[in-house]
């Protein structure tokens, strides 16, 4: 367990919404399943799910993020759990939301025993993070920190000059672990380990024929002291500031995931496992290693979806779920 401060998660919470149900039949309107809905969920997601994930491996987890007063803000918070201590940002519009579309049938594609496939992915809500000053309690709450994981989706946080500084300031001390965007700024200087996945490093570094080679021109273009590229079932590449060569740490074949497994939040758990594991005095070869295992083994679980809160649809859930796209839509 970590001992000498929280874990402390900065960046972009947002509402993850599952919709599953059948496909049987096409629209008239057009060659795209119709999806008839049999089941609806809710989760934290971005920042918010990197900071469910760590209560489970930490005994204080602070999350420092922008919520917006609208029913997805509400629900997003009452999906937290209570050992996460929400520590609020500047913050203007709507609630984030990313709803993903599931379906079994003979429209929705192949899926392997009736698994649910992946059929669409709706994203609404404007909100970001604004370059307001930030309050006395998200200062203290970075600066007693034993770790940070700063978790980028694209929405001001990572951006925030202010937290940039205290951020960059921590990292003299303790382990800071940046999962970035490709839509974010850069790492802060000096970061222990950031964590891009195959196609962030691909789109960072176009010009580089391997992973490897990506990991060290980030490296040093971060001036970080380690970069791990993460490769789904490849596992993940990391090189480690002024080492002669990358490390490929693979999945061990005993803990493979099926290759249909839903991988949906992965990354957030490899970022947060890292994170606690380099806390602990983990250097990165190790801490990469716990975070290749932990990740396959949150697939092997079920991913991001086991920590949903299911709703069965209903014309009461439907109301519900209208309300909260409604007041996250600006229409």
């Amino acid at each position: 367990m970590i001992s000498g401060g929280p874990l402390v998660v900065v960046g972009d919470a947002l509402l993850d919404i599952e919709v599953e149900g059948r496909a049987d039949r096409y629209s008239p309107d057009g060659h795209v399943p119709v999806v008839d809905v049999t089941a609806r969920s809710f989760r934290p997601g971005g920042a918010g799910l990197a900071a469910l994930l760590g209560v489970h491996d930490v005994a204080e987890v602070v999350l420092v993020t922008g919520l917006a007063d609208d029913p997805a803000g509400e629900r997003l918070r009452a999906a937290l759990p209570s050992r996460v201590r929400l520590v609020p940002l500047p913050f203007a519009g709507s609630t984030v939301c990313k709803e993903r579309v599931r379906a079994v049938g003979p429209c929705a594609g192949a899926g392997a025993d009736g698994t649910p496939v992946p059929v669409t992915r709706l994203d609404f809500g404007d909100g970001r993070v604004s370059h307001d000053s930030v309050t006395a309690d998200a200062r203290t709450a970075i600066a007693s920190a034993c770790a940070v994981l700063v978790a980028d989706y694209g929405r001001g946080a990572a951006a925030h000059p202010e937290i940039r500084a205290l951020v960059e300031k921590q990292a003299r001390r303790v382990p800071v672990v940046w999962d970035p965007h490709p839509r974010g700024p850069e790492p802060v200087r000096g970061a222990a380990l950031v964590t891009p996945n195959r196609d962030e490093a691909e789109r960072f570094v176009p010009d580089r024929p391997d992973f490897a080679s990506r990991a060290k021109v980030l490296t040093d273009r971060w001036a970080a002291r380690a970069v791990a590229i993460t490769l789904g079932a490849d596992g993940a590449v990391l090189y480690r500031r002024f080492q002669p060569s990358a490390l490929h740490v693979p999945i061990p074949a005993e803990r493979r995931a099926p290759a249909a497994a839903d991988t949906c939040g992965a990354g957030d758990r490899f970022a947060s496992a890292a994170t606690v594991a380099m806390s602990e005095g983990a250097e990165p070869d190790n801490a990469v290693r716990h975070a290749v295992v932990s990740a396959t083994e949150f697939v092997r679980r079920g991913a991001a979806s086991a920590f949903a809160t299911a709703q069965a649809a209903s014309p009461e859930s439907d109301r519900t779920h209208a309300d909260v796209v409604a007041r996250s839509v600006h229409w």
